[in-house]
């Protein structure tokens, strides 16, 4: 599959669901306490962050998206905590304040990485309702958004979620649910389930193959009129199911995994922010099974940030160094800059390597981190070196430049000059080499203008694939 990141920041997703603190201690373990047959733990460091549904909010606009969240808290410091945090990094937050009910809470105490004990604070907030309690709030936000997650944890914010699945159809907009509990009729009607495997057994039955499984979820689908069910399956990855499309099963991507806690909230965000952005259902999926197996990777509940996800592409497409199309070339100029790397582009039409060039490109790779050389099409080198030329190919010459240690990537272009090729890149030294003028190098004004620098680089005496040329027709007619 060919990944594209879609543009998250053009993302607006709506966030409605419970909404808790997690609280961390973490500390040391060396004693047995003499009250009880229980570790003794030293604690020496705490975290709080928001939870459940406040968790999918942070993933969401961890990407860049636009997130704002709905949800029932207590008239408590608890709650006020949860606001700031979530302010802090952009959510906006529509909260419903109960007064009589507290803001739902989690201590988790963790030593060596290990989880020792979990205390949950909480009452149920509303056991029976004839409506959402916070559909009021949601169809607040309904003009500003492109699509709803529906964060059900069971601990009763939602009320009647018919109500809001139902009001969400109206506005066509889609609606995502990550379920809780054994009865998934109750999201009748939503565009996308994401229960676990473990959900998913409990309301459907045990499943002893593939088959099984493919055939209760597609009859889950019918009953309960949904347009798509993605089944998270820890190791053994993710499976999609549509009606009448054939099931889609994506491999969990191998990893050492610290913690699943969060998991679930990250490939939900994924997914409803790529939705959102444009990307199409399996695109959206297979971004999220990949931030998955990222944020397994971290300790306790955490989120994926764009320059994880896309490095994470870039890896396992073998795009990190080589050669590559404009298209792959944007996507790792991208991430390099995200993670602070100097790009410096030059470019060419290198038909016979020499000593010359591979000098002025190891010259060249010292200006920064990362060395794109820009190689001149076939017909655009008979433009301006005559119909006798290339001596080589395009695809040769790019193969010899990717062999050099000090290139990183090589891209052809088409034509006469790389101007439109640099104002895409922007990179932050432009090279030259000869007796050019930086001012009159094509595409100097465009990376000054960003902030970048122009550098000519002189030539080694008496290296051109001219002179090479001109000997061997010398010897040739000798």
């Amino acid at each position: 599959m060919k990944f594209i990141l879609p543009p998250f920041e053009n993302a607006c997703v709506l966030v409605v669901g419970d909404v808790m603190l997690d609280r961390y201690w973490y500390g040391t373990t060396d004693r047995i306490s003499p009250e009880a047959p229980v570790p003794v733990v030293h604690v020496s460091r705490q975290d709080e962050r928001p939870g459940g549904a406040g968790n999918v909010a942070l993933n969401i606009a961890a990407l860049g998206a636009k997130a704002s969240l709905v949800g029932m808290v207590g008239e408590d410091i608890i709650a006020d905590m949860l606001q700031n945090k979530l302010e802090s990094v952009g959510v906006s937050c529509f909260f419903k304040r109960e007064q009589n009910k507290p803001t739902i809470a989690k201590l988790r105490v963790l030593s060596q990485n290990q989880q020792l004990i979990r205390m949950d604070f909480e009452e149920i907030f509303y056991q029976h309702s004839e409506k959402s309690p916070l559909l009021e709030n949601c169809l607040d936000c309904f003009p500003k958004i492109k699509l709803i997650i529906m964060s059900d944890y069971g601990k009763g914010s939602m009320g009647n979620q018919q109500t809001l699945i139902q009001a969400a159809r109206k506005a066509k907009l889609p609606i995502l649910v990550d379920p809780k509990g054994r009865d998934f009729s109750i999201y009748r009607g939503a565009t996308l389930l994401t229960p676990n495997y473990k959900e998913f057994e409990t309301v459907v039955g045990s499943c002893n193959n593939e088959t099984e499984i493919i055939q209760k979820g597609l009859r889950l689908i019918k009953e309960n009129d949904f347009e798509a069910l993605l089944i998270t399956r820890g190791a053994q990855g993710m499976t999609l199911l549509r009606e009448g499309q054939p099931e889609l099963h994506l491999p969990a991507k191998s990893r050492e995994v610290f913690d699943v806690t969060g998991a679930g909230d990250t490939v939900i965000a994924v997914i409803g922010a790529a939705l959102a952005a444009g990307a199409d259902l399996t695109m959206a999926v297979a971004l999220a099974n990949r931030a998955a197996s990222i944020v397994v990777g971290k300790l306790g509940a955490a989120t994926v940030s764009v320059p994880e996800l896309r490095r994470s592409v870039l890896k396992d497409s073998d795009t990190s160094k080589g050669v590559m199309s404009e298209e792959q070339l944007l996507i790792a100029v991208e991430d390099a800059k995200a993670h602070g790397e100097a790009i410096v582009f030059t470019n060419g039409c290198f038909d016979i390597l020499h000593a010359g060039h591979v000098a002025y490109l190891e010259r060249a790779k010292t200006l920064g981190h990362r060395l794109i050389v820009a190689v001149n099409d076939d017909a655009s080198v008979r433009q301006l070196k005559g119909q006798t030329r290339p001596i080589n190919p395009l695809e040769r010459r790019m193969s010899v430049l990717a062999g050099l240690a000090s290139v990183d990537w090589v891209v052809s272009f088409s034509e006469d000059t790389p101007a439109r090729l640099i104002g895409e890149i922007l990179p932050d030294v432009l090279v030259k080499g000869g007796d050019w003028k930086p001012e009159a190098i094509v595409g100097g004004d465009t990376v000054i203008a960003n902030g970048g620098v122009v550098k000519v680089l002189q030539y080694e005496d008496g290296c051109s694939t001219t002179n090479i040329i001109n000997k061997i027709n010398e010897k040739a007619n000798a």
